[in-house]
């Protein structure tokens, strides 16, 4: 069983690091970038696993699908996104979407969400028309 909050020596950024290395030293000297403060994905699946075993199994998936996201570019997360808002994107646009997180970024559960939310805007009407 797995506590909260988790040991330092099990927190690592994307890049690896551990957390002990990134401090404001190692910020002002450049040894660390703005990609080694990202979470990784080991890290976002750890705190789940505490929330599971807390009984919070909605929050476990959350931390799931945000640990598949860690490898995505920012700039497609935030296109992603906008697209989701009612009446920004056609069913094809976001399926699109959802094949690519699924096949190039392994994001399984976020693919499926957005697949799930067409069926929901197609019932609501809220997808754009053509």
């Amino acid at each position: 069983m797995i506590k909260y909050p988790l040991p330092k020596d099990m927190v690592k950024s994307h890049t690896g690091k551990k957390l002990d290395s990134i401090n404001m030293k190692s910020v002002l000297d450049g040894s660390v970038t703005s990609e080694d403060i990202k979470i990784s994905r080991e890290t976002l699946k750890l705190q789940g696993e505490i929330a599971n075993e807390a009984g919070k199994k909605q929050l476990q998936q959350n931390f799931d699908r945000a640990s598949e996201l860690t490898d995505v570019e920012d700039e497609l997360i935030l296109e992603i996104y906008d697209k989701l808002r009612p009446n920004r994107a056609t069913k094809n646009e976001l399926l699109d979407y959802a094949d690519t997180l699924e096949k190039k970024y392994r994001a399984v559960m976020c693919a499926d969400f957005i697949r799930d939310a067409v069926k929901v805007y197609e019932r609501r009407g809220i997808l754009r028309k053509i």
